[in-house]
């Protein structure tokens, strides 16, 4: 590896640092005016793989280092000391190009809170404009929803029996039916919309960036690891980055704008010298402004699995190890785009209180006609379904870190899993809940037994969650908006980084708190909105 850096040929208004759900969004944004000139930089390669596009294909593309970033956490005391795979996209597209496909905005709370901290222009009704800007969908044009943008949402085109029972199963409960859970208000349960076209997947690389690329003011670079932000005098004026061996620096004539995510962004501020001294001086790293906020806020949905076995009904787990359905799930893909292959991880959601003192909707179930015991690994041979419920609103905190100057070096995740006696009481409730809605007589014909945990003893429930709790991949908040006044925020409400000038963030980083759902099309939105910021 060279040492010196070479000056990289172009002259550029703006870097874009990552190419994922977040950098397609803005590079598009930004390169609409031919007068701006943009580079976009991103660490992994093209999507040139059938599995980027057949919606079943993350079961391929998670765990294989050719699209995945191959993070662990720490050990997790509130997991019983297990560590966890991270998966994160290394593609163009990012982790919208692996992802669930599952298009969630979260609940109009979600975003209130954000305004009523001292956001201005971060409420509800600030943000439903820019969903229903990008939007294409497919239910039309109305209060809720857009047509004719980049982000392409559509109905699943698959189903199965027992999901449908899985539901009715709910409504016994309590829990209503509902057709559209991005209102404002995802209380119910219904199968999710997905960013899906005709069958295929559609990732941020696919509806934001490619049909953009002929613009002459645009321009991709992948395999490019970005080291450092350059800095003069306070202002980002560029970034130091390796690509085919050899270092470059690229200079920003306006702003460097940081889209490597949740788990990338705050890496590359700290190794500019950019985040908690402490962790900076660890890594051999001299502190050029002490932020203590880089890295810190980490929130991430976690989600315990359990397992159903089934009988008089066919679930994948069947359908995968019989050669005629193997047969008969390419042959529906192939001629209709339809079936199986069109899946993705959840299909059923379910969102509910764990208990009265709720005010909202505080549970979501992800309930997949499927069982395995993580994904990268092979489905069950019995019949199975599995019903997954996750805390939307963690109080457990964790962190991102550097342990060296070496960009191609891990980071420290520490996502503090169960960190708080509040997150072990909701992740207990839900595991009771879960049991409860197996037991309807809506699911009495499929004999539902707990494989698992299988464990009954209501004791233990708290532990019980820790032993089976996973991530469900939703890294956020490591560069967190805040006010002025808040010595953790990174970043104030237009994603200015505080104390440097021409550096923003824009990505799933800087969200103050988790949304209460998915959180790839609120990533979408926060790229289109931090984009009009600048342009504006």
């Amino acid at each position: 590896m060279d040492t010196a850096a070479t000056p990289y040929p172009g002259d550029y208004d703006y870097i874009v640092v990552g190419a994922g759900s977040a950098g397609c969004v803005v590079a598009n944004r930004l390169s609409k005016d031919k007068s701006r000139r943009v580079l976009l930089l991103e660490a992994g390669g093209k999507d040139n793989w059938i599995w980027f596009h057949i919606p079943v294909g993350y079961l391929f593309a998670i765990g294989n280092p050719r699209c995945d970033w191959m993070f662990e956490t720490t050990p997790q005391p509130g997991l019983n000391g297990r560590t966890l795979a991270y998966p994160r996209g290394k593609v163009i597209g990012g982790s919208s190009a692996i992802n669930a496909m599952i298009s969630m905005r979260g609940q109009a709370a979600d975003y209130d809170a954000w305004r009523d901290s001292g956001l201005p222009g971060w409420g509800w009704d600030d943000v439903l404009p820019v969903f229903r800007q990008i939007e294409d969908h497919f239910l039309g044009e109305n209060e809720f929803h857009g047509t004719g943008g980049e982000w392409r949402v559509e109905p699943p085109r698959v189903k199965w029996d027992i999901l449908d029972a899985v539901r009715n199963a709910a409504e016994e409960i309590g829990i209503p039916k509902t057709p559209d859970f991005n209102t404002g208000d995802n209380t119910g349960s219904g199968y999710f919309h997905v960013n899906q076209k005709a069958g295929r997947r559609w990732s941020s690389a696919r509806g934001f960036l490619k049909p953009v690329l002929t613009r002459s003011n645009l321009r991709l670079e992948t395999a490019t690891l970005v080291e450092t932000v350059t800095l003069d005098q306070g202002r980002a004026t560029g970034v130091v980055f390796r690509q085919h061996g050899q270092r470059f620096t690229a200079r920003a004539n306006a702003e460097v704008i940081l889209c490597a995510g949740a788990i990338g962004s705050p890496q590359i501020l700290q190794r500019s010298g950019i985040g908690p001294a402490p962790v900076l001086i660890r890594a051999g790293i001299e502190p050029v402004a002490e932020r203590p906020g880089v890295g810190a806020n980490l929130q991430d949905h976690l989600q315990q699995r359990a397992i159903y076995k089934v009988s008089g009904t066919p679930t994948l787990n069947q359908t995968y190890y019989s050669l005629f359905g193997k047969a008969a799930m390419g042959l529906d893909y192939a001629i209709r785009r339809r079936g199986p292959l069109t899946m993705a991880p959840s299909q059923l959601g379910i969102f509910a209180r764990s208990d009265e003192s709720q005010t909202r909707a505080n549970i979501q179930f992800h309930v997949q006609p499927l069982s395995l015991d993580r994904f990268g690994e092979p489905l069950h041979r019995y019949p199975a379904i599995t019903i997954a419920a996750c805390n939307l609103r963690p109080t457990s905190r964790g962190t991102v870190n550097i342990k060296s100057a070496e960009p191609g070096a891990p980071p420290v995740i520490d996502p503090n899993y169960l960190g708080t006696e509040e997150d072990r009481r909701v992740a207990a409730d839900a595991i009771r809940l879960t049991r409860r809605l197996m037991q309807q007589p809506a699911l009495k014909r499929f004999d539902p037994q707990e494989a698992v945990p299988g464990i009954a003893d209501d004791r233990a429930l708290s532990e019980i969650a820790g032993a089976i709790g996973t991530t469900i991949f939703h890294p956020v908040g490591t560069a967190r908006m805040g006010r002025d006044d808040d010595p953790m925020a990174v970043v104030d409400a237009q994603l200015r980084v505080r104390g440097i000038g021409g550096l923003r963030v824009i990505d799933a980083s800087i969200m103050p708190e988790i949304t209460s759902g998915n959180t790839n099309t609120p990533t979408i939105m926060i790229a289109a909105k931090g984009a009009a910021m600048i342009m504006n």
